[in-house]
């Protein structure tokens, strides 16, 4: 439970990247706020989680008990996604559907491939087993589960070698959980060594491969995420005593640990969630509600879009090939990053990614080992970072940058100019591709928003993504590089409920008014239960419809007491319209499911806007490559130093320490008063 009392005035958010490991602070009391990276450890994430947190401890002069909420967006969940280093699963359906896992949608990952085969599930076919059950569309029993069946599939369970985990899927348990639940009973009393997954539980809405496919990755993930959060709880217990531990999730809000380790697919999207929450408190500082975001780390770029404040929910995804359906924010990724390698492939074409460098080796240029040119390297050979990053924790030696951009260069019969130049366009332009996948493919034009580049490395290529799109405005916010910590930072205590009822818009709707009830009166029993004295609990109800004969749905805003077809129907026209641009008012609709979000804003206190007095002067010059013709003379000046309202024309170079911010010549920046920097491009 997450006490709104807190014992202490500090609240930290860690988020863990490819490359480092983001920590943000802030007294809740007086606004003092901090930030602090150091390389993430890729092969125990929680080592450099453990390490930063003393380190951050040290640099602002606090103990351990001076912490009143520890919030981690994690990157656990999707690497063992990714690398498919999870539990051996075994999976109990009805009987008949044991492959349906593996038929799938019938929908081949690239549709102009036939050499490129679906990923395999996640349980092979041996470790799939069948029961005599059968629940029927509106929940009523149509084969009758017995015990006989039940202790008859514990023993050929017991058969199967190595499971570590269950997922019990069976049809229609969304509409009647009962014989998932006996199952579970009786696996968890036979089995106490097994994790369970219900799908029921995990993922209680219609379409039964997408809810069997949550379910599989649910439990494939439950023994690895559970450990890693029992280990990280319990160690960071010891250093901060007083803390809440808040794990974040891909709907964009913070669960309990226990929660997480219950349900660990709903952290596969952890840390970029938390980077969309950042960017939309970030732009409310400055005004601006309608944001395209672009996260670029080490090894790749996440995007999402922002309208009227809110960032955008999809309620089904694919990582690594494997289909998701819960909220999440809808965030589209690219393997674009600092630490995507440029290779000339056999074509004798340069391509840069989806292959990073990672944090070790890392590029070329930190010195740990790395040998081939990263997007970083080409970045530092163009003199367009120092080489000094992460406030002097990470050195950055030029001539070994020079060497490798020296070295693809001469494969390419290019001057290291243009090689170096190349890497970074194609970088940008992989990251172009990935905010029109949001944007422009979606009907929205790109013009029509503000770019906020976070991450370490956003602010160095804004401005050509910028240029690209012809985006007029970009915001970088105070922090970009910790933009996610920062993010946790904001983050309410949410939990989302779900309900899969069919109802035409014209038919009976006395239904959908009881269960829009129960399931507002079980949020609200949840406020009180896990977030007690909340300064700001609330419940969100809306509804997934769509004309009858569709596939898709959209959701729609409504209150209960708004909840009649007139409301419903403009809604949903208005909706439509918005996603599709055309919308037929005579066509039939109907209500597929009902969601409720339940959502508490935790103590968060106000971040202080101190900033410089008077306005610095430039560290040093550096000469900088923004074409082939010349390199220019350019300044490199101290975010610190620039007090509210500085206007600088470009080029500049804009260090700090979690990131750098790229001025190319004709942009102009203005500080913010809210310590933003708003840079104007004119292209258009």
């Amino acid at each position: 439970m997450f006490d709104q009392q807190e014992k202490a005035g500090w609240i930290v958010g860690v988020d863990v990247g490819g490359t480092f490991t983001d920590f943000a602070a802030r007294n809740v009391t007086t606004g003092e706020f901090a930030v602090h990276k150091r390389p993430s450890t890729p092969h125990d994430p929680s080592e450099a989680i453990l390490l930063g947190l003393g380190e951050l401890q040290a640099k602002i002069g606090i103990t351990g008990e001076d912490l009143g909420r520890f919030a981690h967006g994690t990157t656990v969940a999707t690497n063992a996604l990714l690398q498919r280093k999870g539990a051996k699963v075994g999976v109990v359906t009805t009987k008949g559907f044991r492959d349906l896992l593996e038929i799938g949608r019938q929908v081949r990952p690239l549709i102009y491939d036939l050499q490129v085969d679906a990923p395999p599930p996640l349980s092979d076919r041996r470790s799939r087993l069948e029961i005599e059950e059968r629940i029927g569309e509106g929940g009523t029993v149509v084969t009758p589960l017995t015990d006989e069946a039940i202790n008859a599939f514990v023993e050929e369970l017991a058969s199967v070698p190595d499971v570590q985990s269950l997922a019990v899927c069976l049809l229609f348990s969304f509409a009647n959980p009962e014989h998932e639940q006996r199952i579970a009973t009786a696996v968890k009393a036979a089995r106490p060594d097994l994790f369970v997954s219900v799908s029921s539980e995990v993922q209680p809405e219609f379409r039964e491969y997408e809810r069997f496919s949550t379910a599989l990755i649910n439990a494939f993930l439950q023994p690895e995420v559970s450990r890693y959060m029992d280990r990280l709880q319990g160690a960071v217990g010891q250093m901060a005593p007083n803390a809440r531990f808040g794990i974040f999730q891909s709907s964009g809000g913070l669960m309990s640990v226990e929660k997480a380790a219950q349900f660990p697919v709903r952290t596969a999207l952890s840390g970029p969630a938390a980077g969309a929450v950042g960017a939309t408190a970030a732009g409310a500082a400055s005004g601006f509600g309608n944001l395209l975001t672009l996260d670029i780390g080490g090894t790749s770029t996440d995007v999402c879009m922002i309208r009227g404040g809110k960032t955008e929910i999809a309620h089904v995804r694919e990582i690594a090939g494997f289909r998701i359906r819960l909220p999440m924010v809808d965030i589209h990724t690219v393997g674009a990053g600092g630490g995507s390698i440029a290779h000339v492939g056999p074509d004798g074409l340069m391509r840069v990614g989806p292959e990073s460098a990672g944090a070790v080796p890392g590029p070329a240029c930190y010195c740990k080992g790395g040998i081939e040119p990263t997007v970083t390297d080409a970045n530092v050979f163009l003199g367009r970072l120092p080489l000094s990053l992460a406030g002097g924790g990470l050195t950055i030696d030029p001539d070994k940058a020079e060497a490798v951009i020296n070295e693809i260069a001469a494969k390419l019969d290019v001057t290291p100019v243009r090689a170096a130049l190349g890497i970074v366009g194609i970088a940008t332009s992989n990251m172009v591709r990935a905010i029109r996948a949001v944007s422009t493919e979606k009907g929205h034009d790109p013009r029509d928003f503000a770019l906020m580049p976070f991450g370490g490395a956003g602010g160095l290529h804004a401005a050509d993504v910028a240029m690209a799109l012809k985006i007029n405005r970009i915001l970088v916010p105070r922090a970009p590089g910790i933009l996610c910590a920062d993010g946790l930072l904001e983050a309410d205590l949410q939990e989302n409920f779900v309900a899969s009822t069919r109802v035409r818009l014209d038919g009976d709707l006395s239904p959908l008014a009881e269960i829009a009830a129960r399931m507002t009166n079980e949020a609200e029993d949840w406020l009180v239960a896990e977030a007690e004295g909340a300064e700001d609990g609330r419940t969100v109800l809306s509804f997934d419809m769509r004309y009858v004969g569709q596939n898709y749905e959209l959701p729609v805003e409504l209150t209960s007491a708004e909840m009649c077809p007139d409301r419903l129907r403009n809604g949903f026209l208005a909706e439509h319209m918005r996603a599709y641009g055309h919308a037929d008012p005579d066509a039939p609709i109907e209500i597929v499911n009902l969601r409720v979000k339940a959502a508490a804003r935790l103590v968060q206190g106000a971040a202080e806007l101190g900033g410089a007095s008077d306005l610095g002067a430039p560290i040093s010059y550096a000469r900088v490559w923004f074409d082939e013709i010349a390199p220019v003379d350019t300044p490199i000046l101290d975010r610190e130093t620039l007090p509210v309202g500085t206007v600088l024309q470009g080029p500049a170079i804009i260090t700090q320490l979690d990131s750098t911010t790229l001025v190319p010549p004709g942009a102009t920046v203005t500080v913010d008063a809210a310590l933003n920097l708003l840079m104007e491009i004119g292209h258009v």
